[in-house]
């Protein structure tokens, strides 16, 4: 009988074990800037997708802004160490604010997870520019590069990045761009419509708007192919692309088999129709890319956006 009883708990004991590793979690996402953005349109519409399709018990959120992420980015790191259930958004602007800043802090010491959506960017001009077409603009950006003025994002962001891969493309020192950079996309719309500055740059959705009701004139898209009938960089003799990446990032030193099991719950809410639909509403494209192919490609761009800002000649000494 006493066998028998010690061979039930062990079953039961196994099955406990089981039904605690099926178990839905409950999730901890830091967000490094302020509500309404990007990154927070980016994790909550990935923890709506997760909900909806039961993937996670809950989600509790905290917005943490401020320098280009690398304040939220320092508290998670000191923070969630070891935290299987603790995750952050970010993306591309983080990469180009610890380089610039020189960040105590950077993404070697977070969990990469998985890439999340990219969205390209678009080139406008006032509908009354005398810039009909990107050859137009070009053309008087190498005759006299601090002629024109590129009004976009902070310094150092994707904006001034595109226009810096424009410059090399042309042929243009990138020391020389006459970057403005604004606070907030309203601003830099006002800035444009009305003349204050020559192009402006940001992600297609931000304008889309204002192309549609004639007040800016699109001239290209950084994307690999055309958008909203818009054409490419590329198709018009510049030999650029890039794209605003976002992704989700798991806690300093959890295991491996954590980490697998956060990219498995990630891929089964980018797999949703809810996460689909965000995704169209939103004019994001998915570049779905996990684990260590992810981390790979996070080392890769950090190279690569170092040199071109410091090809700006912006970074900090």
């Amino acid at each position: 009988m006493r066998k028998w009883c010690i061979g039930l708990l062990v079953i039961w004991g196994i099955s406990i074990v089981a039904f605690a590793a099926d178990a839905q979690p409950s999730l901890k996402m830091l967000i490094p800037a302020n509500p309404g953005g990007g990154w927070d349109q980016t994790g909550r519409s990935l923890a709506t997708a997760m909900q909806s399709e039961k993937l996670v018990s809950s989600v509790q959120f905290e917005n943490k802004g401020g320098a280009g992420g690398t304040i939220g980015l320092a508290q998670f790191v000191n923070s969630a160490k070891g935290d299987p259930n603790a995750v952050m958004i970010g993306g591309m602007v983080m990469v180009g604010a610890i380089y610039l800043d020189n960040s105590p802090v950077n993404l070697s010491m977070v969990t990469p997870i998985a890439r999340l959506t990219g969205e390209y960017e678009v080139i406008v001009v006032p509908s009354n520019s005398p810039h009909k077409t990107t050859g137009d603009l070009i053309k008087a950006f190498k005759a006299n590069p601090g002629s024109i003025s590129w009004g976009g994002g902070s310094a150092g962001g994707t904006d001034h990045i595109l226009v810096g891969l424009i410059a090399k493309a042309a042929g243009v020192d990138p020391a020389k761009i006459n970057y403005v950079p604004y606070k907030g996309g309203g601003e830099a719309v006002a800035a444009i419509v009305g003349g204050h500055v020559t192009a402006g740059v940001s992600g297609v959705g931000e304008f889309a708007e204002q192309i549609k009701g004639g007040r800016m004139r699109a001239l290209a898209v950084s994307s690999p192919s055309r958008m909203e009938g818009i054409r490419t960089l590329k198709e018009q003799g510049l030999n650029v692309e890039l794209a605003n990446w976002r992704g989700i990032f798991g806690a300093p030193a959890i295991t491996r088999q954590q980490r697998d099991a956060l990219v498995k719950l990630v891929k089964g809410a980018t797999d949703s129709a809810s996460w689909k639909a965000t995704l169209a509403k939103l004019g994001w494209s998915p570049i779905f890319l996990a684990g260590d192919d992810y981390k790979k490609f996070i080392d890769e761009d950090t190279k690569r956006i170092a040199g071109i800002i410091d090809s700006l000649g912006i970074k900090k000494k």
